[in-house]
């Protein structure tokens, strides 16, 4: 069952999860890096019927990609533990379960937002994108306290 968050409580988490958030992207981006280097090179491989192989460059290639893994892994395990769901690590995009006119709905934050200022249905995802009107604000909620 997902933990509930009001707006103040989104709010309230968001700076400790865009921190950690932003450590999983730079992560990603480096293991995406390393994924398209060894890429290269087993193409390359292919392409010239067995190369000599830099075995140095291979094994420091797989190893940043299992450290690389590993730490993504235990920071997306963290904003989880947290309640807060990771969609896109490319977008830096997060969103807070809470529950609006009874219904379970997602706060919806991208990296580079100053604030949580959307939400959206759980089929609609970002590009069903609301602003938060009072209306909203009015009628949505948290787990209780």
């Amino acid at each position: 069952m997902p933990r509930y968050f009001t707006l103040d409580e989104a709010r309230r988490v968001l700076p400790s999860v865009a921190d950690r958030l932003r450590a999983a992207v730079a992560i990603k981006q480096e293991l995406d890096r390393a994924e398209r280097e060894a890429g290269r090179i087993t193409h390359q491989i292919s392409m010239m019927g067995g190369m000599a192989v830099n075995r140095e460059r291979v094994a420091s290639l797989r190893n940043a990609r299992e450290v690389a893994a590993r730490q993504l892994r235990r920071i997306i395990e963290e904003i989880h533990e947290e309640g807060v769901q990771v969609k896109d690590l490319d977008l830096g995009l997060i969103d807070f379960p809470t529950l609006y006119r009874g219904e379970e709905v997602l706060l919806c934050w991208k990296l580079g937002e100053s604030d949580i200022e959307f939400w959206h249905g759980l089929s609609e995802g970002f590009r069903g994108r609301r602003p938060i009107d009072r209306d909203f604000a009015d009628n949505h909620r948290g787990d209780p306290v």
